[in-house]
């Protein structure tokens, strides 16, 4: 059998110590989790998280850091490969509507996501929180896209 992973990215945005989340309708359930989504074919992981950020959120995000590399595994079996930038946000367009699954977006401090774990998609949103308040970074040229 081959494996092959998702690959996804996400945009970890924090802002005098709120993150950006988006709060999304997956199997009839709402969940929140940071602006993420596919990696398209022809795309660079960079192209990606700039692309799926402005889709789910209207903010215009630059990525500043890779903050990690996840492998997750869901309970139905499927498997994630997740690259998660951390960065800024820049011009926000409130006209522009959002991509469903997308029905809100919301600015959460750590304790209020914290207050709402059962809620998030999956342990990665909390994870990479984690990790950004740790100070984890590495730099993009790490990225080395041909």
């Amino acid at each position: 059998m081959v494996w092959k992973p998702d690959v996804t990215v996400a945009a970890l945005i924090e802002r005098e110590g709120r993150y950006l989340l988006v709060e999304e309708r997956i199997r009839g359930r709402l969940v929140l989790n940071q602006p993420a989504g596919h990696l398209e074919e022809g795309e660079t992981l960079l192209e990606a998280v700039i692309r799926e950020t402005l889709e789910e959120t209207a903010w215009t995000f630059t990525p500043e850091h890779l903050l990690g590399i996840y492998q997750w595994r869901s309970p139905q079996g499927r498997s994630t490969l997740r690259f998660a930038f951390c960065g800024s946000v820049g011009t926000h367009d409130p006209a522009r509507a959002l991509d469903p699954p997308v029905v809100a977006t919301h600015w959460l401090s750590r304790a209020e996501i914290l207050a709402r774990t059962p809620v998030l998609r999956t342990p990665l949103v909390l994870r990479c929180i984690e990790d950004h308040l740790r100070g984890l970074r590495l730099p993009l040229c790490a990225l080395n896209p041909h």
